[in-house]
């Protein structure tokens, strides 16, 4: 009888709830340290698929924790494994490594001067878009949670990602790599958290949005085919650079009278023509490079659909000849919402209320999606702007710029969102 009555306590055991421990003292030792990491990344930033010496940083810190370490997973990618001491589920944690070919222009003291080579070009390499600072955080959350085996019922994985931004031309990469090579596997990952730093939103601030909160990301290229002619003289030929205006036009119709911006954002943008190579020759092709931008999976199939019908019909109508190719970047950024309502209380007693609020979707894109295609998935916004401040530089440009305050506050919705789902029965 006793034996049967310890075996059932033994079971049970397993369900109890983790006793959740006191982290402000963590929190508080940890907060120097992520912001010396986030700062020498950005003084040491490395391109998509190249990141090698911040994967071997990752790696010593995540060795020294005592984590299970997995090296070399999407070519630079590190994963660390911490195992809690009771059995439960599996939460996977998200950063992306890589930074961007542009040249940064400010007067920081870890100001970035690394070059590289991008495209056959020699570029500066910069942080532009908050990488280091993911990182910085999720080693963070590693060194908290680490301290804390006890207080975990289930596994934490610490997922650091190569090539957010794409892999070079070529070359695999990225999110779907890591996802093709079984990062969410072994042990299977039930649910994913990802964030992302933002210069325009305040220091201290979480925005989220439930469903699609970024959109799929698809690049076109249309080939278009004239008769070439002496610029004086175009009605000897068919002008690919009067096509190309007609077509650009009316991919335009395509958004403003096709498709129902009610239900979500959609966008077409051409970022590139290139055509002729003399002032007085009307040339014989002219290339498009542009991409697409969808929230909803309905709406992209009838925006690609046009776009193929009317590609080639324009330039039927004004004597020559168009093909156009779509390939797919990233898919729909897309927020569990199940998962979204059982964090969100969370997010709001780790920022307060007043401090957690919703977004409009995004039409920027993240690879983030191909781990939500697989495993139910929560991507939410860190603020990284000085309250207060007049004008903040957008993403992606050589002034961009954080406030390293706010990097507490991602640190320890990661780690209290972590500790929190794993202690939920369900």
């Amino acid at each position: 009888m006793k034996a049967f009555l310890l075996t059932i306590l033994v079971c049970c055991s397993h369900y109890v709830t983790a006793q959740k421990p006191d982290l402000k003292k963590d929190y508080k030792k940890v907060e120097n340290k992520v912001i010396e990491w986030r700062r020498h990344f950005h003084e040491n930033p490395e391109l998509s698929n190249r990141e090698f010496k911040t994967a071997e940083k990752i790696a010593a810190h995540l060795q020294r924790l005592g984590l299970e370490l997995q090296q070399g997973v999407a070519h630079t990618g590190v994963v660390g494994i911490l195992k809690g001491n009771m059995p439960g589920k599996v939460i996977a944690l998200r950063a992306d490594m890589d930074a961007l070919p542009v040249t940064e222009r400010n007067d920081l003291p870890f100001k970035s001067t690394v070059t590289s080579t991008f495209l056959g070009q020699e570029v500066g390499v910069m942080h532009a878009c908050g990488h280091d600072a993911h990182m910085a955080i999720l080693m963070g959350v590693a060194e908290v949670l680490s301290k804390h085996k006890d207080a975990i019922r289930g596994t934490v994985k610490f997922i650091f990602q190569p090539a957010e931004e794409g892999p070079p031309p070529g070359e695999e990469g990225g999110a779907l790599l890591m996802v093709k090579e079984g990062v969410l596997k072994n042990p299977d990952v039930n649910a994913i958290f990802g964030l992302h730093i933002n210069s325009g939103i305040p220091t201290g601030v979480l925005k989220y949005k439930s469903g699609g909160t970024m959109a799929a990301v698809q690049r076109f290229v249309i080939s278009v085919k004239g008769k070439q002619t002496h610029g004086s003289k175009p009605w000897k030929g068919i002008d690919p650079i009067l096509i190309s205006a007609k077509i650009i036009d009316g991919l335009q119709t395509i958004i403003s009278r096709e498709t129902d911006l009610t239900k979500e954002a959609a966008v077409i943008s051409v970022g590139k023509i290139t055509s002729g190579v003399r002032f007085n020759i009307i040339p014989e092709q002219a290339e498009m490079i542009g991409t697409i931008r969808t929230l909803d999976y309905d709406m992209q199939k009838l925006i690609t659909n046009r776009m193929k019908e009317m590609v080639p019909a324009i330039a039927k109508a004004y004597g020559g000849a168009a093909e156009i190719e779509i390939k797919s970047n990233t898919d729909i950024t897309y927020n569990d919402p199940e998962l979204v309502a059982k964090m969100l209380p969370t997010l709001q007693k780790v920022a307060g209320n007043a401090n957690v609020q919703i977004r409009n979707a995004d039409t920027g894109g993240e690879d983030f999606s191909y781990f939500q295609n697989e495993v139910p998935g929560f991507f939410f916004f860190l603020g990284g702007m000085t309250p207060g401040t007049l004008e903040s530089f957008p993403h992606h440009t050589p002034d961009f710029s954080i406030d390293d305050s706010g990097l507490l506050l991602g640190v320890r919705a990661l780690t209290e969102m972590s500790l929190d789902y794993l202690n939920q029965e369900k």
